[in-house]
């Protein structure tokens, strides 16, 4: 497995006796969208939730195997998991803005970081404002309250936020499953902007939106992964059967 960039090796994930994820092995680009589907239920959501150690929170929760990023082993004893959040971002599905100002909400994780000087915080704010394609609709109150924005512009919002403390790779959990068509369209567009700079992993249902924004898709079913490859090949092309019959809607 490469271990510079995102890589998973021989993970498996237990909640108690019941193995959620059975020895998956997965490695990320940089610059690329990478895709997680499948049905309900077949672990891609505790995959994703394990590259940043977010399963640390569930009670009962065992891992085994490694996750390797700039040639640290994530799950070793002794990772400092506050920086290792800061290396991998986490995008939610429902928009989860702090209760700040607009401002705040990015200027946190930069401050949290040790960032102190007032310019040097504005500039972070609308650097990532305008990565984020709200700078235009925020510029003239900053200081308002970041719930009272749209559900579109909150998630927006917490992308923002996300890159504000430089990540290296975004982790995004069906970041627009809450939102409506157009709201869902500006962050497809936002993703496809952000993978210039970030390695950027997304779990979704919508197999057009996978389709569209990701450059490989893995297809994971009951724990495992069945098959990895270029989004084209997965959607037009796929080697398995049961990847096939799952895109094309006979199960699932």
């Amino acid at each position: 497995m490469q271990q510079t960039g995102l890589s998973a090796s021989n993970l498996s994930v237990f909640y108690g006796e019941k193995e959620a994820i059975k020895n998956v092995s997965l490695a990320f680009s940089p610059r690329e969208v990478t895709a997680l589907i499948g049905p309900s239920g077949c672990g891609k959501s505790t995959f994703l939730r394990s590259l940043n150690r977010m399963n640390d929170t569930i009670g009962g929760v065992r891992t085994k195997g490694e996750i390797w990023i700039d040639g640290e082993n994530i799950n070793e004893p002794g990772v400092d998991v506050v920086l290792l959040r800061q290396k991998i971002g986490m995008v939610w599905q429902r928009p989860n803005p702090f209760h700040k100002s607009i401002y705040e909400n990015i200027a946190f994780g930069p401050r949290y970081h040790g960032v102190r000087k007032k310019k040097q915080l504005d500039e972070i704010v609308e650097e990532c404002l305008r990565k984020s394609a709200l700078w235009e609709e925020t510029k003239d109150r900053l200081h308002s309250s970041a719930l009272a924005l749209s559900g579109g512009q909150q998630q927006r919002l917490c992308i923002a936020r996300s890159i504000a403390v430089k990540p290296k790779v975004i982790l995004m959990d069906e970041p627009a499953s809450a939102l409506d068509p157009v709201s869902t369209a500006k962050v497809e567009e936002l993703i496809a902007e952000l993978k210039q700079d970030y390695s950027i992993v997304i779990v979704t249902h919508n197999m057009h939106q996978a389709a569209r924004v990701s450059d490989k898709t893995a297809f994971f079913y009951m724990g495992k992964v069945v098959e990895y490859d270029k989004t084209d090949k997965i959607f037009t092309n796929p080697s398995q059967k049961a990847t096939d019959d799952y895109i094309s809607g006979r199960f699932g």
